[in-house]
Formats: structure tokens, C-alpha cells, sequence
């Protein structure tokens, strides 16, 4: 339609607007055509009209929040109802009005997104708060203090940050912060506390760890290998039940405790070293008395044979000690010559002197009186702890016993 259609003009130049309650005065243009005077109060419409497609296009597209639409719907229809122009005023008018449900409905859905929104800050902090109380309530022997402190950190962070970005009603943003503020403290006072215990301990250990490497710094220059191997023995015992010292202090201390353990045991070590040279030397000597003593068998001279062995059984005893390994080997070889020649005189005893049995009964004495003063000498050996004593005398004695057993039997055999 075009203006004429919706407007006139009084020849004193009063211009008139159609509407539904009648036509209304819009004001005065003198001076001019009946078309100049609608042309001028219809660019007036078409400035209403364009407003209202502009808001048309902002709310459709999205751009102006529903407070603002609904203000500016307000406006317009204000400005619509008392217009000074010529046109379709109702037709604008129900434009207007046809925007405003979608006003209403973009104003509840930004109160759903708001709401939605609330939600989701009081979720997150929640979130936030709970962590925080469970490193809080956690077990002090088993948090890892550095990772959770770091964390909690991290959420005092995260906490700040989703303040910055959502607020929520004053109640409920003091309640989450005095869990959480109490989260934190109660984390502060139980790390305090775990490592005040935890100095306490290792003070505690320190002090006994000191003692420890004192004691075996003391007998790192001894030389009763036995004895002191059972003591470096027990006092690592007491080291493993110390419990932990502070890192710098407990590896000073091993350190110390290490270089006395292996002073004494390099020392034993080389001790241990030179003893197995002299008991391979001893071995020589022996296997030499042994060839001797071997070659006297076949027995053809039972006296001589028996002075002979004699004077190599008394340079068997004072070789001293062989090999364990040996031992059993040289002794056996011995045995046998020795059991040879008291089967050749229990032969002669025989068959030429009853008397026999007078020297084999003082035999036997003196086997037992050996043995009685050898069993002395290893009692004393033990009582001493002296390793290489208990060590003769136990081979001794073994020799010994076997000889007396050797000569038991004899006599027994010379009484049947």
C-alpha cells in the first residue's frame, strides 16, 4: 500500500494516519504538496519499520540477550502506538508483538543455561572441595606428602580460578570454603605433626646408628676372627632394627660402618690367606712322611720298623695343621701303616711274649692319658674362642681315639 493509502492531508497541511480506532493527527507539514507532506511522515514509518526488522534479525540470529529484546520490545510498541508517521502502524505493531514469546522463550532458556550453569560451578567446586578432603583424612604413613601437597595447591588454584569464572549464592560459597579452608588445614597440621615424629625417629636412629659404627670401628683391628665375625654379625642385626636416619646423616654412618666391616674382613681375608700357605706347605711335608712311612711296609724288622714310625708320628705332630679337605686323605694313609705294624705285633705278641699284654694295657694308658690332657687343651681352646687351637687339638684327638681304639682292640684280642 502506499502512503496515500494510509494517510491524508488537510489543505492547512495537518496530516492524518488511519488506524483501526480511527485516523489520528500526526502533525503539520505547510508549504508543501499533499505527497511531499506524506512522503515526509511515511520515512518516519519506514524508520520504525526498519528498527523492528533489525530486532526481527538480532533475536533470530541470536545477539541480543532476552532482557534487552523485551526492553526494546517495549520500546518499539511505545514508539509504534504514538508514532508521527503514515502506514501499516497495526501491521508493525503485531510484528512487534509476534517477537515477544521469542524474547520470553530466549529469557527462560538463559535461565535454564544460568541454572545449568550454577550446576555445573557448584559440581565443580564440590568436586574440589571433596578431594581436598580426602587427602586430609588419608593415612599419614601412607600419603605421599610431596604429590599431595602439590595437589592441594593445584585445587586452591583450580578453586580460584572457578570463582573468577562462576559465583554462587553467598551461603553456599562460604560452606564449600570453610570445608575447604578446613581441608587444608587439617592436611597442614597432620604434615606438621607426621614430620615432627618423623625427626623425632630419625634423631633417635642416628644416635643408635652412631653407636653401632663406634663398636665396629673398635674392632675393626681385631684379630679373634670367630669372635669378631659374630659380633660384626650382630651389630648389622642391630643396624637393620635402627630404623632410618636422615638420608645425608644414614649414608655418612653406612659408609663408616662399611670401611670397619671391611678393614676387619680384608684383615681376616689375608690372615685366612696365609694360613692355607702354611697348611699347603704343612700338606707337602706330610705327604713326604707319609712316602716314608709307606716304605716301610712290607714289615721285615718289627722293632726297627716301629722306631721308625715312632720318630715320623712325632714329626706328624708337630708339622701342625692341612687342609680340611686333606685331612681325611693323610690321615687314612697313616692309619694304615700304624694298623699294619700293630697287626705284625700283635703277630708277635703271639707267639713269643704273654708280657705283651702288660705293654698293651700301658699302651692303652697312655692313649687315655693323651686323650684326657688333649680334651683339657681343647676345652681351653674353646673357652678362648682360639679357632686354630680347637682345630689342632680336634685333629689330635681324632688321632688319637683312633690309635686307642686301635689298641683296645689289640688287647682285646691278645686277652682272648
Amino acid at each position: 500500500m502506499t502512503a496515500e493509502e494510509w494517510g491524508r492531508v488537510d489543505p492547512d497541511g495537518t496530516v492524518w494516519v488511519r488506524t483501526a480506532d480511527g485516523e489520528r493527527a500526526v502533525g503539520q507539514y505547510p508549504g508543501a504538496t499533499e505527497a511531499e507532506a506524506l512522503a515526509y511522515f511515511a520515512r518516519k514509518f519506514d524508520d520504525l519499520a526498519a528498527q523492528v526488522t533489525l530486532q526481527e534479525q538480532r533475536m533470530r540470529a541470536g545477539q541480543v540477550s532476552a532482557a534487552d529484546a523485551e526492553q526494546t520490545l517495549r520500546r518499539l510498541a511505545g514508539q509504534i502506538r504514538e508514532a508521527n508517521a503514515v502506514g501499516d502502524l497495526e501491521s508493525l505493531l503485531r510484528r512487534v508483538e509476534a517477537l515477544t514469546p521469542l524474547a520470553q522463550e530466549q529469557r527462560a532458556e538463559a535461565q535454564r543455561a544460568r541454572q545449568e550453569a550454577r550446576e555445573r560451578a557448584l559440581a565443580m567446586r564440590t568436586a574440589v572441595v571433596e578431594e581436598a578432603e580426602q587427602l586430609a583424612v588419608a593415612d599419614p604413613e601412607r600419603i605421599p606428602w610431596k604429590a599431595s601437597g602439590d595437589r592441594l595447591r593445584d585445587l586452591f588454584e583450580e578453586w580460584r580460578r572457578l570463582q573468577r569464572e562462576a559465583r554462587l549464592d553467598k551461603h553456599t560459597e562460604d560452606e564449600l570454603w570453610k570445608r575447604f579452608s578446613h581441608a587444608r588445614t587439617t592436611f597442614d597440621r597432620k604434615r606438621r605433626h607426621y614430620f615432627g615424629a618423623l625427626d623425632e625417629q630419625r634423631a633417635a636412629a642416628k644416635e643408635a646408628k652412631e653407636r653401632i659404627v663406634a663398636e665396629a670401628e673398635e674392632l675393626s683391628s681385631s684379630t679373634d676372627w670367630g669372635v669378631t665375625a659374630a659380633a660384626y654379625r650382630d651389630l648389622m642385626a642391630r643396624w637393620k632394627v635402627a630404623g632410618r636416619a636422615a638420608k645425608r646423616d644414614d649414608d655418612a654412618l653406612w659408609a663408616r660402618f662399611r670401611a670397619a666391616q671391611d678393614a676387619f674382613f680384608s684383615a681376616r681375608q689375608e690372615a685366612a690367606a696365609s694360613t692355607d700357605a702354611e697348611f699347603r706347605e704343612n700338606l707337602t711335608r706330610k705327604e713326604e712322611l707319609l712316602t716314608e712311612a709307606e716304605a716301610l711296609l712290607p714289615v721285615t724288622d718289627l722293632g726297627a720298623a716301629r722306631a721308625a714310625l715312632r720318630s715320623i708320628q712325632e714329626r706328624w705332630e708337630h708339622v701342625g695343621r692341612v687342609p680340611r679337605g686333606d685331612l681325611q686323605r693323610i690321615e687314612g694313609r697313616l692309619r694304615k701303616v700304624e694298623q699294619t705294624l700293630r697287626d705284625a705285633e700283635q703277630d708277635r705278641w703271639r707267639r713269643t711274649n704273654p708280657e705283651a699284654r702288660a705293654r698293651a694295657e700301658d699302651v692303652v694308658r697312655q692313649l687315655e692319658t693323651a686323650i684326657s690332657g688333649l680334651e683339657s687343651d681343647l676345652e681351653k681352646a674353646r673357652s678362648r674362642g682360639d679357632r686354630r687351637r680347637i682345630d689342632e687339638a680336634e685333629q689330635a684327638l681324632a688321632a688319637r681315639r683312633e690309635w686307642l681304639e686301635q689298641a683296645r682292640r689289640a688287647l682285646a684280642d691278645y686277652s682272648g
